[in-house]
C-alpha cells in the first residue's frame, strides 16, 4: 500500500456483526440470500421519472479553496481481486488482494469470503488420528496489511474465533492514517474492479456474492460513529443508453432511482440517473476499526516484509495476505498492477448533501471537497501532477457553471 500526500488524512472504521455464513451455499441459493437479508429485492430496481426539482448548493471550485492534494495507487487486477487459499507446508496462506476502486466498498465482502476458507484448513492426517478435529483448529492468525481490508479481515477473525481464545495479529510497515485506504473517495460502488474482458464466470459470481454482503454490513454502520451515511447520487450523462446500464453490484443495491431529462435544472446534462447510497468517510471509518481492533484484544507489529519465505516464516498457523500492491513483490503477482489516482481537495461545505459521477466525480466529506476522476494504469508516480490539478479544477468548474438553480419556491 502506498500513498503520498503534502499533508497526513486522519483516519477510521469498524463493524459490530459477524457473516460465519457459507459463502458456497449463498451462491447456490437465492432464498439463502434472502434470509440473511443481503438482497433487497429480486427484481430490478424500476427508474421513474421525478417532476418536483431538487435544490442544490453549489460546490465552489476555486484554485485559492484547494487545501490539500493527494495521489494513491490502487492495486488492480485485470481478472479482479484474489481470494485464494494456499497450503504451505502445515500452514495456510489466504490472499485477499486487488480490488482495484472497491477496496473499501467490497472490504467486508471479500473480508467474510476469505474468512469462510480457515474452514477447509487441511487436517495433516498424523495429528487426525490422535487428536479431535475441534483440538486442532487453527487459533493463531496473522493478518499482513493494515488497510480497510486487512483491518475487515482481522476483526472477522477476532469475532469467529474469540470463543476458542483466537488470537490475530496485523504486521504492516504503513499503520493509518498512512494507508491507501485512507484517501479513497468513499462512495460505496464496486467501480474499476476487474476488465469486462478478461473477467471469469465464476469470479462474478463471487463478486456479486461480495457486494451483496458489504452492502448489507455498511448499512449497519450507518451514522456518525463510523463515519457512514446515506447520501444522493447523480449520474450524469449525454446519451440515452446510459439509463439502462447495470449498476456497479446490481441495480438492487441502489434505493430510490430516479431518472432527471431537464439539462437546465441538473447540471446541464439531458440524461441524469439519480439513487441513493452510501459515502464513507475514510479517516473517520479506518479510526473506528483500529479501535475496535484492539479493544478486542487485537496487536498490530510495525513490520515490512521482503520476501515470502519471510513471511511464512511467521509463528501464526494460518496467514491473511492484504498487502495490496505489496502482494507483487511479495508473491510475485504479476498481474497486479497499480492504478494511480489523484484528488484535489477543497475546503469544507456543510451545505452540500449530494454527490455527482460523470466529469469525475464529486464527494462531501466533513474535512473537505473531495474532487477526482483520474485512473492511471500502470502508473507508480506518487507525485502531484500540475496539469491534471488544473483538468479535475476546470472540469468541476464547469459542471457547477451549467448548475442552475430551481425557481424559489415561494414564488
Amino acid at each position: 500500500m502506498r500513498i503520498k500526500s503534502n499533508e497526513n488524512p486522519s483516519a477510521a472504521g469498524y463493524d459490530r456483526f459477524d457473516w460465519s455464513m457459507n459463502r458456497r451455499a449463498f451462491l447456490r441459493s437465492s432464498a439463502t440470500a434472502a434470509a440473511f437479508g443481503l438482497a433487497a429485492s429480486q427484481a430490478p430496481a424500476k427508474l421513474f421519472a421525478q417532476t418536483a426539482v431538487r435544490k442544490f448548493a453549489p460546490v465552489k471550485v476555486a484554485r485559492e479553496r484547494l487545501i490539500r492534494e493527494v495521489v494513491g495507487l490502487r492495486p488492480f487486477r485485470p481478472e479482479g481481486y484474489l481470494v485464494e487459499a494456499v497450503r504451505v507446508g502445515p500452514k495456510l496462506l489466504i490472499h485477499n488482494y486487488g480490488h482495484g476502486g472497491g477496496g473499501i466498498t467490497l472490504s467486508w465482502g471479500t473480508a467474510s469470503q476469505a474468512v469462510d476458507l480457515v474452514r477447509d484448513f487441511p487436517i495433516p492426517p498424523a495429528a487426525a488420528s490422535r487428536r479431535t478435529a475441534r483440538s486442532i483448529r487453527p487459533t493463531r492468525f496473522a493478518v499482513i496489511g493494515c488497510g480497510v481490508n486487512g483491518l475487515s479481515t482481522a476483526i472477522l477473525l477476532q469475532r469467529r474465533y474469540a470463543e476458542i481464545g483466537g488470537t490475530v495479529t496485523i504486521y504492516s510497515k504503513d499503520l493509518p492514517p498512512d494507508t491507501t485506504s485512507n484517501i479513497a473517495g468513499g462512495f460505496w460502488s464496486p467501480t474499476s474492479v476487474y476488465d469486462s474482458d478478461a473477467v471469469s464466470t465464476k469470479f462474478l459470481e463471487q463478486f456479486r456474492a461480495a457486494s451483496r454482503i458489504a452492502n448489507r454490513a455498511f448499512q449497519l454502520l450507518v451514522g456518525a460513529d463510523y463515519g457512514v451515511r446515506w447520501m444522493d447520487i447523480f449520474d450524469l450523462s449525454r446519451t440515452e443508453a446510459s439509463l439502462q446500464r447495470q449498476l456497479p453490484g446490481g441495480n438492487d443495491l441502489y434505493p430510490q432511482q430516479i431518472v432527471h431529462r431537464n439539462a437546465e435544472k441538473y447540471f446541464g446534462f439531458p440524461f441524469v440517473r439519480q439513487y441513493s447510497t452510501m459515502v464513507i468517510e475514510p479517516q473517520v471509518y479506518l479510526r473506528s476499526l483500529l479501535r475496535d481492533f484492539h479493544s478486542a484484544g487485537g496487536h498490530i507489529v510495525v513490520k515490512e516484509f521482503r520476501s515470502r519465505d519471510e513471511v511464512m516464516m511467521l509463528p501464526d498457523q494460518v496467514i491473511f495476505n492484504c498487502s495490496g500492491l505489496g502482494a507483487l513483490a511479495l508473491f510475485n503477482d504479476q498481474k497486479l498492477t497499480p492504478v494511480r489516482g489523484q484528488l484535489e481537495i477543497l475546503l469544507p461545505q456543510p451545505e452540500i448533501d449530494y454527490c455527482y459521477l460523470g466529469p469525475g466525480y464529486m464527494f462531501p466529506h466533513s474535512d473537505g471537497i473531495v474532487l477526482g476522476g483520474t485512473f492511471d494504469r500502470g502508473d507508480w508516480s506518487l507525485d502531484v501532477n500540475p496539469e491534471q490539478r488544473t483538468e479535475i479544477l476546470n472540469s468541476h468548474a464547469d459542471v457547477m457553471k451549467a448548475l442552475k438553480p430551481p425557481p424559489d419556491a415561494t414564488k
